[in-house]
């Protein structure tokens, strides 16, 4: 796969990602499920507001798109763009928890552990082929998650659940490409809307009076949430679900360099391997993107 807008879309995804931690950590105070809830209802007021004012061409669009398939396409649609939303609400409200109330370092396991995760699932389920030095990437992964995970098996098993909720998220969203990216999305927001209001009552908060509370939740409503679930979307079309996995490290990455150097946390000498490992390991994953990129460059030299 050459380093095109499809790898640079999932990229920018996940560097985005990568820094979410800076507009979540100050929202501590507030309650996981308030920050989900907010999230998710604004996202969705926001999304439907552009589709139905700016969009109204490309909902029709989809619309006569979907009648002109079969039963079985149209069943399938339905099923794969409502499973992304659960799975993605169950993904946002754990990663919230973890950061504001484990560790931002346990969060950020759960994004080592998931992209491993992704490429073997879409090398089962989906029938992705693999070359030996995407396994040997694999395997630098599979390491460093092992070392991560020595005397926090607990911890393992909590990132396994947010991991697994995100690598079949990817894999599901690979197979519903009959669609505009930016409409998927807004049904999947209104899904998760839908799947969450009867709970509002009973589990949310008090309504927040507060600035700073608004502010942030619009920054990850818009910078976080919209933009680089937008350019994951639109990479799936172009990229395989084993590689947009392994272009996921490096949202582990920045959080752990924001851990450290901003946040303060404490590292330890495994930590430092292991990740030392996984960038590693983004090398080897990627080493005929860079070669096909270099010889590019070469070609058009001459």
């Amino acid at each position: 796969m050459p380093i095109n807008k499809y790898f640079l879309s999932a990229l920018s995804a996940f560097i985005i990602w990568g820094f979410f931690s800076l507009a979540l950590k100050p929202l501590t105070n507030y309650a996981s499920l308030d920050i989900l809830f907010f999230r998710v209802f604004i996202a969705t007021a926001f999304l439907l507001g552009i589709n139905l004012l700016f969009r109204k061409p490309v909902v029709l669009e989809a619309k006569k798109t979907f009648k002109e398939l079969s039963k079985k396409k149209q069943k399938s649609a339905v099923i794969m763009t409502v499973v992304g939303g659960l799975l993605l609400v169950l993904n946002w409200f754990l990663f919230i928890y973890a950061v504001n109330h484990v560790s931002l370092q346990s969060a950020s396991f759960a994004y080592i552990i998931c992209p491993i995760l992704t490429t073997v699932l879409a090398f089962i389920l989906l029938k992705e082929r693999i070359d030996v030095w995407q396994w040997i990437a694999v395997g630098l992964c599979v390491i460093s998650c092992v070392i991560l995970s020595y005397g926090n098996f607990k911890d393992l098993i909590y990132s396994v659940i947010i991991a697994l909720s995100f690598g079949f998220y990817l894999v599901s969203q690979r197979k519903n490409s009959d669609f505009d990216k930016f409409l998927i999305l807004t049904i999947q927001m209104v899904i998760a809307s839908v799947i969450l209001v009867p709970f509002y009552p009973s589990f949310g908060g008090a309504v927040p009076t507060e600035f700073q509370f608004y502010f942030l939740l619009f920054i990850i409503v818009i910078v976080f949430t919209i933009i680089p679930l937008f350019l994951n979307l639109y990479a799936l079309k172009g990229l395989n679900s084993s590689t947009v996995g392994i272009l996921m490290y490096t949202n582990p990455l920045i959080h752990f360099f924001l851990a450290i150097f901003y946040f303060k946390e404490s590292v330890s000498v495994a930590q430092i391997v292991s990740y030392s490992l996984i960038l590693i390991s983004i090398l080897v994953f990627n080493m005929a993107n860079f070669r096909n990129l270099s010889q590019n460059r070469i070609k058009k030299a001459a």
